[in-house]
């Protein structure tokens, strides 16, 4: 039996105590991207199957079904499949792909624990029927990301939270490698549309499918990570294999992947990619969840997204340390951090429906090396990289077209700032309440006037 780390034992203990003590139903095991869900999950159903239970670990990505495949051998769990393609064998712990398990539910017999991996997708139309048809079965829902874009909560599926420790604990600890952030102000996403909470893709594509802004990006990959393994966040599959092309010409060895391959293709990449036969590899939505490529150095982020829980997914799966990899590099061409935050800040999670955002506790503060843009304390007097003395003065942060600018929580409270009031002015829709707003930041006299009456001659004209 592999050994486990010290807050996997905690978080075993929790969910048993959940099922037990506590007389829940259906706890909810948070633990960020790139920690081991897979293998705290398997020890569970280890335990289970044990007990003469039948277990059911659903998974809607053969990927997925791959990964919790060998964390069930770490744990030395016999296992069989209900999915396409996969060998049936009699086990109590069975792994099932929700599109085949959904199809065969009058023919399968019924489980005493069902474990949802990626559960933020709980609420999707396949998993809520497998759970509707098992209401006796006890549930275990694991993810690292318990939000919904729509802001539709998981409370109505899962009945208690628990929380492991957090991406900034982990990176503290050893067990998620250290990052750096760079974003280059080169992609302006304000003008894209939204369908759905998300940024309309047909857009996005037009955006950043040009020669133009994956040379930067190739630039950019040149100047800070130039042959480390990298991985590609990219709008759609042409846009994917675009970028592929592109990485390709400049010489890299680069490849794409999408969902319509053969999956012994899929898998012959990430071999590749792991023995490190190919350095690139781009990709829309296959890269996003359940990918393990521990040998990733680098993430290269070209797809916007307004999707907080997108973005985490994103970004752990370079977090993973590996053998040579003293931190991971991430370049955010799309400004994604500006719209979330750093991925280390704090951030609450709750079972209740909320706004689609998890809320964050700031970050630590941290000063910016004007010269090499390295993150230092915010006490230090000189940059431990290059030798930089700051100047006694604060001084106005200069940027330049098509260089990276290392983001700082500073630069993105000030941006969260402005948004929240935006945000403030825009729900005052009567004249008394921006009267209010006018007497409460101490805006010039008549400034609520100008607003309400500048709104009612755009409506007339509309």
């Amino acid at each position: 039996m592999i050994q486990l780390r010290p807050y996997q034992c905690a978080g075993i203990a929790s969910i048993r105590e959940a099922f037990g003590p506590l007389h829940k139903r259906a706890p909810l095991y948070v633990l960020p991207t790139g920690a081991g869900k897979s293998l705290t999950f398997s020890f569970i159903a280890h335990g289970a199957a044990d007990k003469g239970n039948r277990v059911y670990i659903l998974s809607h990505r053969q990927e997925l079904i791959d990964q919790i495949s060998g964390a069930l051998d770490l744990t030395g769990t016999p296992h069989g499949f209900i999915a396409a393609g996969y060998p049936t064998l009699d086990a109590h712990v069975q792994i099932a792909s929700v599109q085949t398990l959904v199809r065969r539910l009058d023919r399968t017999p019924q489980p005493d624990l069902i474990v949802i991996d990626e559960a933020h997708h709980a609420r999707a139309q396949t998993f809520e029927r497998i759970i509707r048809e098992w209401p006796r079965a006890k549930l275990l829902g694991v993810t690292a990301t318990p939000i919904r874009l729509s802001g539709e909560g998981l409370g109505t599926i899962f009945d208690h939270l628990i929380t492991g420790p957090s991406m900034r604990e982990l990176i503290e600890g050893g067990y998620l490698a250290p990052y750096r952030l760079f974003s280059p102000p080169t992609v302006d996403a304000s003008g894209l549309h939204k369908r759905g909470g998300e940024f309309v893709t047909a857009e996005a594509e037009a955006l950043l499918d040009r020669p133009a802004i994956t040379g930067s990006a190739l630039e950019h990959y040149r100047q800070h990570a130039d042959g480390l393994p990298a991985l590609v966040f990219c709008v759609s599959i042409q846009h994917a294999k675009s970028v592929a092309d592109q990485f390709r010409e400049a010489g890299y060895a680069a490849f794409s992947i999408d969902g319509t391959m053969e999956r012994t293709v899929r898998r012959g990449v990430v071999e590749d990619f792991r023995a490190g036969r190919i350095k690139v590899v781009t990709s829309v939505a296959l890269l996003e969840e359940g990918f393990d490529m521990p040998g990733a150095h680098v993430g290269i982020f070209l797809r916007p997204t307004q999707s907080l829980g997108l973005y985490l997914q994103q970004i752990g799966r370079i977090l993973r340390p590996c053998e040579g990899k003293t931190h991971a590099l991430l370049l955010d061409h799309v400004g994604n951090c500006y719209r979330h935050g750093l991925p280390d800040e704090l951030r609450q999670w709750a079972l209740a429906a909320d706004d689609g955002e998890a809320r964050r506790k700031p970050g630590a503060s941290v000063r910016i090396c004007a010269s090499c843009f390295c993150a230092l304390p915010s006490q230090a007097k000189a940059c431990s990289e290059c030798g930089y003395e700051f100047p006694p003065k604060p001084r106005e942060i200069e940027q330049r077209d098509g260089e990276l600018a290392e983001v700082t929580p500073e630069m993105l409270a000030a941006q969260a700032a402005r948004r929240a009031e935006r945000r403030e002015q825009g729900r005052a829709q009567s004249l008394e309440a921006l009267r209010e707003i006018e007497r409460r930041k101490g805006f010039r006299r008549g400034w609520a006037e100008h607003v309400y009456h500048g709104r009612l001659a755009k409506r007339a004209r509309a």
